[in-house]
């Protein structure tokens, strides 16, 4: 995350809490009705669709989850960059938007129990050279294998030296960029995954880095037919917890409470599993 953001969000927390505070009184031991923030540009994770509505896989779970929680929920669009500090404003109660746990975000927000886990992953075009030279995927945790994830980087080095890669600004990608990558390629932060997509497709970047089943997403996209995901793909470490997780104010213990109660049922009783094999093709609900 940018610095600028961290110092930002750090005096949010501190100028607001006494406004949230006030505003939630009432309802944090029931929390009958909770207003949860995505960020509708994360197909399919989370998106607007042609009509307007958001829709994805996060709309579906937080509907869902909802449900058990017997709460009345009102889903809302937020700009990524902005959520953390608009959480603390008293703005809305929740993130459910892909957003994972890491040490910064931790000093600002409380995070639920986990809902999904999956790496990330390089894509490229594939007439690129870059699609045969990093060669097939190979997992790596960066806080379980640090070494065998140290000597992948070092070995994608000469075959990215000089190129483009472009990020999602203040993700946990462009964290990783600028961590271990920052002296090889030219990083190119953009507001929304879909446009550095669109510039990978144009030509603009050499390649894109992002969470693996949003990139496998984009790639059914008709500008994107061409494309192709290729290299190592990393988690955990300065990508932090490597699973999606729901961002709370600190304060609000009883909606965490309510939340790791119903994330547990879906993970339990297997929703959660039937809903990324919908949106995902694949079962990404965390194991560990």
């Amino acid at each position: 995350m940018k610095m600028g953001l961290l110092r930002w969000m750090g005096l949010a927390a501190s100028v607001f809490i006494f406004l949230t505070g006030a505003a939630h009184a009432d309802n944090a031991g029931q929390w009958s009705k909770i207003r949860i923030a995505t960020e509708g540009a994360y197909a399919p994770w989370n998106y607007t669709s042609s009509d307007g509505k958001l829709a994805g896989y996060e709309i579906d779970l937080a509907q869902e989850l909802c449900r058990r929680m017997k709460a009345e929920c009102e889903i809302v669009a937020q700009d990524w960059d902005g959520m953390l500090p608009a959480l603390n404003a008293g703005k809305f109660d929740a993130i459910i938007a892909s957003m994972s746990v890491t040490p910064e975000r931790q000093r600002v927000a409380s995070f639920s129990v986990p809902y999904a886990k999956a790496p990330n992953a390089f894509m490229m075009m594939k007439d690129n050279p870059l699609a045969s030279e990093l060669g097939p995927r190979v997992d790596y945790s960066l806080k379980k294998d640090p070494d065998g994830a140290k000597k992948a980087i070092e070995a994608m080095a000469a075959s990215l030296k000089g190129k483009v890669l472009g990020v999602q600004g203040s993700s946990t990608a462009a964290t990783f960029a600028t961590a271990e990558l920052k002296d090889i390629v030219e990083i190119r932060e953009y507001k929304t995954t879909d446009e550095h997509n669109l510039d990978l497709a144009a030509g603009r970047v050499d390649l894109v880095m992002g969470n693996i089943t949003m990139l496998k997403a984009a790639m059914k996209q008709p500008d994107l037919a061409g494309a192709t995901l290729a290299g190592p793909t990393f988690i955990e470490g300065v990508l932090g917890s490597g699973t999606a997780n729901v961002a709370m104010r600190k304060d609000d213990t009883a909606l965490k409470a309510k939340f790791d109660a119903a994330i547990g049922e879906v993970n339990a009783d297997g929703f959660n599993r039937t809903l990324t094999d919908k949106w995902f093709g694949v079962d990404i609900t965390p194991k560990d």
